[in-house]
């Protein structure tokens, strides 16, 4: 069984940086990912990795910002953050899958493994 625990949230000003990061146990999944949900909105993709083509996507609203990476030896996802903004205000949740997510990497709906998922809170 596959167990995700996030960790690394916290609270920073605008234009602050912030690394998150899941540590992974069980069976190895090909596809890790990074989502967020803030409050009233849906769940939305982040950052995804497929690590069997070595493949990464980001939201358009993050690129050149996040950072989504991997340590194999650690069993452990990464996202580093920066030049965070008011609006990346939400609850991030790492993810993991075996099979390629039905919609595409940034499709919450067909990931099947989730963390309980850490706060970040970006004040301007």
């Amino acid at each position: 069984q596959v167990q995700l625990v996030e960790s690394g949230g916290g609270s920073v000003q605008a234009g602050g940086s912030l690394r998150l990061s899941c540590l992974a146990s069980g069976p190895r999944l090909n596809y890790l990912g990074w989502f967020r949900q803030a409050p009233g909105k849906e769940r939305e993709g982040v950052a995804a990795i497929d690590i069997e083509d070595a493949d990464i996507r980001y939201a358009d609203s993050v690129k050149g910002r996040f950072t989504i990476s991997q340590d194999a030896t650690k069993n452990t996802i990464l996202l580093q953050m920066s030049n965070l903004k008011a609006e990346d205000t939400a609850m991030y949740y790492c993810a993991a899958t075996r099979y390629y997510p039905y919609g595409g990497l940034l499709a919450p709906n067909a990931w099947s493994n989730w963390g309980q998922g850490t706060q970040v809170t970006v004040s301007s």
